[in-house]
C-alpha cells in the first residue's frame, strides 16, 4: 500500500480509503435500506481485510444509516483491537439527524452537537478529518 500525507497535518493516509456508506441494517429506513446492508459481523470482516491490505483511512458520515455506520465502524475497531493511532478516521456533517430545525445544516450549533454525537458513536476521542457533507 502506498501512503500520502494528508495536507499539512503530518498524517499519512493510504491511497485507498474504505467508505462505509453500506454499513448499517437494511430496511430500517427507505433511503438507507436500499444502500446499507452490513451488520457488525460483515463490517468486522471488511475492516479486518482492509487493515490486512494496508488501508488505514476510513470514511463515514453521521447520516449514513442515521449513525449506524459510525457506530458499526467504531465497534469494529474495538472488536478487532485496532489501535487508534493506526487508523485515520474521517466523518461528515450536514444532513438531517432529526426533525428539529437545528438538527441539520452547517450552523455552528449543529456542527458542535454532531461532533459530540459522532465521537460517541465511533467510541473515539478525536476525529482526524471532519468535513461538511453539503452546503
Amino acid at each position: 500500500m502506498r501512503y500520502n500525507q494528508l495536507g499539512n497535518t503530518g498524517l499519512f493516509v493510504s491511497e485507498l480509503c474504505l467508505g462505509t456508506m453500506t454499513f448499517g441494517a437494511a430496511g430500517e429506513n427507505a433511503q438507507w435500506g436500499l444502500i446499507a446492508s452490513l451488520d457488525q459481523k460483515g463490517v468486522n470482516e471488511i475492516v479486518a481485510r482492509s487493515i490486512a491490505a494496508g488501508v488505514n483511512f476510513f470514511d463515514t458520515a453521521d447520516v449514513y444509516s442515521f449513525g449506524q455506520s459510525e457506530q458499526l465502524l467504531g465497534q469494529s475497531l474495538k472488536d478487532l483491537g485496532i489501535k487508534r493511532s493506526d487508523v485515520i478516521i474521517a466523518t461528515k456533517v450536514h444532513g438531517a439527524m432529526g426533525n428539529g430545525p437545528n438538527e441539520r445544516g452547517s450552523s455552528r450549533g449543529h456542527i458542535m452537537d454532531s461532533v459530540d454525537g459522532s465521537l460517541k458513536r465511533l467510541q473515539l476521542d478525536h476525529i482526524d478529518l471532519y468535513q461538511l457533507h453539503g452546503t
